[in-house]
């Protein structure tokens, strides 16, 4: 419990941090979250720990007025308990004069927050919340508000939020002006290794990252799960971290840990996914049963985590290429597949029952993979009677027709900033 004296204190000290806005560039997603604010449906923010969530809520501030803020994430609301909302309340009502926007950030500490927010929706209230967990979104929540939230997940960086951290400006028709695309080439290289996490990137502080990958590890992990074996949670990341893109089963994982069962295997695994430290992909399967017992490939939320030891494959391989295109694909919203029969097709993108696109990624088409990629794609585009597939190289393009299918072959830098679809 926290005495109201204290908890005024926090409130108003917090008051005066969150004025503090640090510059960062506008992030993309904003103008969408800013349209939200005439429905009068809760605003979930989610996402890896130290991705932008915070920033995006100082941006919201300075587009809006009669808001009030508090920061769960502060050690000073340890013993804050559920049943002192309202007191809570009274002390904002009173700090912030009769607030409209709630603003909440890592509210998922605090057990029973739902039936607060709940209230304060039926009041009439704007809210936002934030949490670098996805059981935010767990089922007791959804039970609570159900059609009442509108979730955005918050990456870090795109390529494009990249370029204007590093003031590069995208002209128009800047991929025909040679100069320009030397220069987001070569800003692509470097994005490729250092990956988007904002703070890393004023810095380049190893420790930094270091720092972030043992929060996830420890704090949204090891204590939230009570996980007891930590020795083998910890080498499991290092066998996903050094397979991105390859496939796996549970099995194999639990004989490479000397494991009794694969249930941890997987449970950890959905651990990890839900603090937005990996991401799972299915294979697509008409049947469902048959898609859930195929292996499944792993990624990771950014590259920077390759600065870990440990996390150690080149950072110009085909495999952060992939890794790169799937984190875009997930940003922009679409539903993820991988495909295989003979050949295997690296995504494919379903839109309600229907594939709608394919998609193969290496880091060079040469002598020795072009068939081998070129049929990948093929098959899958045959399988889903599609006219054209992609594929995803470094720096090449060109566009044929095989087997009376087009393909274009796109450098991922124009990809990434022109959404070619």
């Amino acid at each position: 419990m926290i005495d109201i004296k204290n908890l005024r204190i926090i409130v108003l000290k917090q008051k005066e941090e969150i004025k503090k806005l640090d510059g960062t560039i506008r992030r993309d997603v904003l103008d969408e979250i800013l349209n939200w604010f005439n429905d009068n449906r809760v605003i979930i923010l989610t996402g890896i720990r130290r991705c932008g969530k915070s920033t995006i809520l100082r941006q919201i501030m300075k587009n809006k007025d009669n808001y009030c803020y508090v920061n769960f994430e502060d050690e000073r609301f340890l013993d804050f308990k559920a049943q002192e909302f309202e007191k809570l309340n009274e002390i904002l009502i009173e700090i912030y004069n009769n607030p409209k926007i709630y603003i909440f950030d890592e509210i998922q500490n605090i057990e029973k927050f739902e039936t607060f927010v709940r209230r304060l929706q039926d009041e009439g209230k704007k809210i936002i919340i934030t949490g670098s967990n996805a059981s935010l979104l767990s089922k007791e929540f959804g039970t609570r508000l159900t059609g009442r939230y509108k979730p955005f997940e918050i990456f870090p960086f795109s390529f494009s939020e990249f370029l204007k951290f590093k003031g590069i400006e995208v002209e128009k028709d800047w991929s025909y002006k040679i100069r320009k695309r030397v220069e987001i080439k070569k800003a692509f290289n470097e994005y490729l290794e250092s990956g988007g996490f904002p703070e890393y990137l004023k810095t380049e502080d190893k420790e930094y990252i270091k720092d972030v990958f043992e929060n996830i590890l420890y704090k949204d992990v090891i204590a939230r799960y009570a996980i007891k074996k930590q020795r083998v949670i910890k080498e499991l990341i290092s066998i996903l971290a050094t397979n991105i893109s390859s496939t796996f089963t549970y099995n194999s994982i639990k004989t490479t840990l000397n494991l009794g069962n694969s249930i941890t295997v997987k449970e950890y695994i959905s651990y990890l996914a839900n603090s937005y430290f990996f991401f799972e992909l299915s294979k697509f399967d008409f049947s469902l049963r048959k898609s859930l017992n195929s292996p499944k490939k792993i990624y990771i939320i950014d590259t920077a985590f390759n600065k870990i030891t440990g996390f150690n494959f080149s950072p110009n391989t085909g495999k952060n290429l992939e890794n790169v295109v799937y984190i875009e694909l997930k940003r922009r919203k679409n539903e993820v597949y991988y495909f295989t029969e003979k050949n295997e097709c690296d995504f494919i993108i379903k839109d309600g029952a229907k594939i709608r696109k394919a998609i193969q990624v290496c880091y060079e088409l040469n002598k020795e993979n072009r068939d081998r990629e070129v049929k990948g794609l093929l098959e899958a585009l045959e399988k889903f009677n599609l006219k054209e597939g992609f594929i995803i190289t470094n720096e090449q393009e060109e566009e044929f027709k095989q087997e009376k299918k087009k393909i274009k072959v796109v450098p991922i830098w124009k990809w990434l900033l022109e959404k070619i679809e």
